[in-house]
């Protein structure tokens, strides 16, 4: 039997904050089951994806239309990320990744992986070819998924007066 997959990366639109506001909540409390301290202060809420989607900033990963993922991607600086005790690899433009959350309904299925590399290919169609992202130290999923897809550690930032782990990758 052969599947084919319609997975696709696009804005999100104001109508979908539900659903997506759903995805996060799984995302905080599976943060909290594993122990993380990441996002359980209230942040992130309805109003930063809110924010987030009239930014420009809100995507979702379908899959025939069904919402899989949710990520705040921006082609512009992050403030955090000029100061960081490290190196980045490159100076120039970036792609920055936050408020990754993946469904709970598609766990295990290596969805997050696929986001990232859609997200790769929608940076190079913005001649972009640096992404920099940052993980909490112990949100071991996203660690693992960033040594896998060949992120290089820099060093630390910090956000919201706590350290995280700045990662980089070249796309070219």
């Amino acid at each position: 039997m052969n599947t084919t997959e319609k997975l696709s990366l696009r804005k999100a639109n104001l109508s979908e904050i539900p659903q997506i506001w759903e995805i996060l909540q799984d995302a905080i409390e599976q943060r909290r089951l594993d122990g993380s301290t990441q996002w359980q202060d209230g942040y992130p809420n309805e109003l930063s994806i809110k924010s987030d989607i009239e930014n420009g900033y809100g995507y979702v990963f379908t899959e025939d239309e069904s919402i899989l993922a949710y990520a705040a991607i921006i082609f512009d600086k992050e403030p955090a990320y000029e100061n960081i005790e490290g190196k980045w690899l490159t100076d120039g433009d970036y792609t920055v990744v936050h408020r990754v959350a993946v469904s709970k309904l598609a766990k295990g299925k290596g969805i997050a992986t696929k986001l990232f590399q859609s997200i790769e290919g929608l940076s190079v169609e913005n001649n972009i070819y640096s992404i920099k992202v940052d993980a909490n130290f112990d949100n071991t999923p996203m660690l693992k998924i960033l040594d896998r897809l060949k992120y290089t550690y820099c060093g630390e930032v910090y956000f919201r007066g706590s350290a995280r782990k700045a990662f980089e990758k070249r796309l070219i």
